[in-house]
């Protein structure tokens, strides 16, 4: 295997576009793993960590393509790569005079004042700066760049509470506003149900499922997973769920997150009851005793969330929470089980979404199956070897465990994918347990490109059992991949497709008690 790289001085795109690039040349024949990003030096150290490095020189303002596989593959794929990142068409105004380029914030509010947003996605280490050049600007914030210290994030936060504006992030990949999405978005319907979220996966769940229950969404704020630190006090989650409380177009609003520090909580939801709306919570994991607060309406998992906000909506009774297994459910989990080895006994869980990993934890947890992972929720053990599942194990694919040098499994699943192929051939495994995550910039077919692995898995049994392959599929009807065509695909393959991942989470616990038993 050959190793090459090619640095392009002084060159920019953002890293989504680069993740896309990266997945792209990493599926062409001989090309062992790919990776494009600007020369940061977190990001070289990552290139270095990948086994990605030639001794290649790049600063910061940088881009760097770096491709381990044939050495003709190799070169190869840097022609392709190059081509993607020069693709960008140009444009002209209507008397074939191109427009200067962009080259700053200031240029670009010149050119289009009415601007009000400002959507960045630079290396962390000019995030905080680019951030405060767009607020003293009067632009509110969208900050998708990740690695920002939590005293630039006060920093920032406390700049934009000063000239009442809101800053989604730092780290938030997901937002709608006024009907646009943003990020890794879902195309949703229009409505009156705003969401103020501090997890992206956990946000597009709840949207999706308003929209699969027939209901709509006002505006999708993230606010980044680290805004309900104590030191960051939820200053975009209470910004976000004051400006919902006096929006006209917001009749219901559903707050989420991870429980939030006790003294952030306790603001959080004394604003929440003076919203003068009705409000859903759902902190993930929190005691339901933290949660009995009157006004509220507390919610046990995402799904939950969703549809305890479109019944107060319609003013109907709150359905019965997703979080219990109805008898046709477990009659059919049964006769899967019974297909089982007993050796057969662990829940592996591989998912794309860090919230839907965490939540999936809390619930097995629950039914007593404590799973090791390398993002453990609080009294679940750390997974030893990231790389290889003892036990029950759910792991984070989309953690930088596994996306350093890598595009994250949403846009590329090759990884993950390959994991689940691991998960598969083990014969202690009951239950594989999965994700897809449909959207704007999330893989265009992904559930077709797990049909092969499925098929050679059936082929190296030879006739022998197979673990139990459950799924749940976050998107719509009108998102890109079509949802029930992702679900119908899945189907056609023998998987098992929850209606959210709280009732996979259900589902794979169920058979793993079940196959305890025997």
């Amino acid at each position: 295997m050959s190793i090459r790289t090619k640095v392009f001085k002084n060159m920019y795109q953002d890293s989504v576009s680069l993740m896309q690039i990266s997945a792209h040349i990493s599926k062409l024949a001989g090309i062992e793993q790919a990776s494009v990003v600007m020369g940061t030096s977190t990001n070289l150290a990552q290139l270095r960590d990948a086994a990605l490095d030639d001794g290649c020189t790049a600063g910061p303002n940088d881009l760097v393509i770096a491709v381990r596989g044939e050495i003709a593959a190799c070169d190869g794929a840097l022609v392709i790569a190059e081509e993607r990142l020069n693709s960008k068409p140009e444009e002209s105004s209507g008397d074939g005079v191109r427009p200067p380029p962009l080259a700053s914030l200031e240029m670009a509010v010149e050119q289009q004042a009415a601007s009000n947003l400002a959507l960045i996605s630079v290396p962390g280490d000019y995030a905080a700066a680019e951030a405060i050049k767009a607020l003293r600007l009067g632009l509110s914030v969208m900050l998708f760049s990740d690695n920002v210290s939590l005293a630039h994030e006060l920093e920032i936060k406390t700049l934009a509470r000063e000239k009442n504006l809101l800053v989604m992030g730092p780290d938030c990949g997901t937002a709608i506003i006024n009907g646009l999405p943003l990020g890794f978005a879902n195309v949703v319907r229009r409505g009156a149900i705003g969401v103020v979220a501090a997890s992206g996966t956990g946000l597009q769940e709840v949207t999706c499922r308003i929209d699969q229950l027939g209901a709509g969404i006002s505006q999708a704020l993230g606010t980044g997973g680290h805004d309900l630190h104590e030191s960051i006090g939820g200053i975009s989650m209470l910004y976000g769920l004051d400006a919902l409380a006096a929006d006209p177009d917001t009749q219901v609003i559903v707050l989420i997150s991870k429980p939030p520090a006790p003294a952030v909580a306790e603001k959080i939801l004394a604003r929440a009851r003076a919203a003068g709306k009705p409000v859903v919570v759902n902190f993930l994991g929190a005691k339901p005793e933290d949660m009995n607060v009157p006004g509220i309406t507390p919610a046990y998992t995402l799904a939950d969330a969703a549809g305890f906000a479109v019944a107060l909506l319609s003013g109907a009774k709150l359905p019965p929470t997703v979080a219990e297994i109805n008898s046709p459910d477990a009659g059919r989990l049964h006769d899967y089980s019974r297909t089982l080895r007993p050796m057969r006994r662990f829940i592996r869980g591989v998912f794309a979404g860090g919230t839907f990993c965490y939540e999936s934890q809390l619930l097995c947890r629950q039914r007593g199956f404590a799973a090791s992972s390398n993002t453990p929720v609080a009294s679940n053990s750390k997974l030893e070897d990231i790389w290889h599942s003892t036990g029950h194990t759910l792991v984070d694919m989309g953690d930088d465990d596994f996306t350093r040098g890598r595009p994250h499994p949403m846009i590329d699943p090759t990884l993950r994918n390959q994991r689940i192929l691991a998960e598969l051939n083990d014969p202690q495994t009951a239950v594989v347990l999965f994700d897809l995550v449909l959207g704007y910039g999330a893989s265009t077919e992904p559930a077709r490109e797990l049909l092969e692995l499925i098929e050679h898995a059936r082929l190296q049994a030879a006739g022998q059992d197979l673990p139990v392959l459950i799924s749940h599929v976050c998107g719509t009807e009108a998102d890109p991949q079509v949802r029930s065509r992702q679900v119908d695909t899945l189907r056609e393959a023998g998987v098992l497709v929850a209606g959210c991942n709280a009732q996979a989470a259900l589902w794979a616990s169920h058979v793993a008690h079940l196959q305890a038993q025997k």
